[in-house]
């Protein structure tokens, strides 16, 4: 069955995207239950108060959903958007679906007129920090940290647009 990239809410993306994360972190990376909360709560939150003027949300499904992406929009003068909870479930890893994910993310920060956008992430992630660097985003800065659950070297990555 072929993968198709749906906008906006649909129903149970909030805790299939918060499992997709939950499992491949720890899985991974031994992240436990404070990444999986944090994930739920932000995730939920980001939904309550979607505005779409401002904010996208795009999930990859296939029977249920396999991946995800998010832009939040900055409510400032500062016109920057944040990219946030990108996965794509490892089975569906290497078909081209984060780079159409990054495409549809990409274009709707133009449409909006967005400046930059930034995302956080932390080194290791080498697939998604390919994806970023192939979308022109930079490396504006990487320090210790424990934003995470576990110390980490968080990284920021930005686009100027």
């Amino acid at each position: 069955m072929a993968c198709t990239i749906i906008a906006g809410y649909m129903p149970g993306a909030i805790g299939r995207v918060t499992q997709l994360h939950a499992s491949y972190y720890h899985r991974n990376w031994g992240f436990g239950l404070y990444f999986e909360a944090k994930i739920a709560v932000e995730l939920a939150q980001f939904m309550q108060s979607f505005n779409p003027v401002r904010d996208g949300f795009w999930t990859v499904v296939d029977d249920e959903v396999v991946g995800s992406i998010a832009i939040v929009g900055d409510q400032s003068p500062a016109q920057s958007a944040r990219l946030r909870w990108l996965i794509i479930a490892p089975e569906y890893q290497g078909r081209g679906l984060g780079k159409s994910l990054m495409s549809e993310t990409i274009g709707f920060c133009r449409k909006r007129n967005y400046k930059k956008v930034y995302l956080k992430t932390f080194a290791g992630l080498d697939a998604a920090r390919y994806l970023y660097e192939q979308a022109g985003f930079d490396i504006v800065e990487e320090q210790e940290g424990s934003h995470w659950g576990k110390p980490v070297v968080e990284q920021t990555f930005e686009l100027i647009l």
